[in-house]
């Protein structure tokens, strides 16, 4: 059985109405455990708690052995992409509707954390994107997500079109809103609203789905991890690139969007007798209609 944990992290939500006094319940409860806790400063600043020390992102991640996130999705994204870089396994702690990603109820989280914390756990390692935007062959912009690289027009523009290269491939022109390049994580996300396929995270692939596209015949497909893919902007104005939509950058005719599999890996701790399905079931409302 892995060592138990000794150094927590606490991420949250810090914008939701009421979450102070569930940060410091959660804490609180890790602390009489044995855990030593430290809070992720922007959390600690909005929510004004001072009884736990608080650092940033990187100094967590070098002094503890996980983190507890609570909040939803988002908050678990965001956070996600810096933690994995110092490879710091997350569990997430659901306030509202279960999560893809954050699938403790707040309700049960003392039960889950508690085996977790003696090192009863199943564990998994959730892949990531690293993308590139390149402007006259030198790099301007590069961003990691866990769910998705999308390039996109404008709000008010018309369609873009896009060369899309595979590796040495060339494989399409494509007029269209735009293009979600995703993870298995970010199948379940943009990429399901466009028409794209659903990947266990057990796949080594990438979902390339055409956003609205002129030609009904450009399908979504889907694409080996080991794959370069490289999206120019051939036409279109206001047209941008966003990476799980929180970094983004504004492209110009000629820019190069490159996207590839990140070294980087996100580790998520899930309760033992977690499902990957049940997900599924609970999230995509599976269930209704069955007797």
């Amino acid at each position: 059985m892995p060592a138990p944990f000794r150094h927590a992290a606490i991420v949250g939500k810090y914008q939701a109405q009421g979450i102070a006094p569930v940060l410091l319940e959660v804490a609180r409860f890790l602390r009489e455990q044995g855990v030593e806790v430290y809070f992720e400063r922007e959390t600690a600043e909005a929510t004004g708690i001072t009884e736990f020390g608080a650092h940033d992102a990187q100094a967590l991640g070098e002094c503890c052995d996980f983190a507890v996130v609570v909040g939803g999705d988002g908050t678990m994204l965001g956070i996600a992409r810096e933690f994995s870089r110092h490879n710091l396994p997350l569990v997430g702690i659901n306030q509202g509707r279960l999560g893809f990603i954050t699938d403790v109820p707040v309700g049960q989280y003392k039960e889950a954390l508690a085996t977790m914390i003696a090192g009863d756990y199943e564990e998994e390692h959730r892949s990531m994107l690293e993308g590139q935007v390149f402007r006259n062959g030198l790099p301007i912009h590069e961003a990691l997500s866990l769910n998705d690289v999308v390039v996109a027009r404008g709000v008010t523009a018309s369609m873009v079109e896009l060369r899309v290269d595979v590796d040495d491939d060339f494989v399409a022109n494509l007029r269209c809103d735009g293009l979600i390049i995703a993870t298995p994580t970010g199948s379940t996300a943009y990429a399901l609203s466009a028409g794209g396929p659903i990947l266990h995270p057990g796949i080594a692939g990438l979902v390339f789905a055409p956003i609205a596209s002129h030609t009904l015949s450009n399908r979504p497909i889907v694409l080996p991890d080991s794959a370069t893919i490289r999206i120019t902007l051939v036409a279109g104005r206001d047209a941008s690139a966003h990476f799980d939509m929180h970094s983004l950058a504004s492209l110009a005719h000629g820019d190069c969007v490159q996207v590839r599999r990140s070294a980087y890996k996100v580790r998520f701790l899930h309760p033992r007798g977690w499902s990957y399905y049940a997900t599924l079931r609970r999230k995509l409302r599976w269930y209704e209609g069955v007797v």
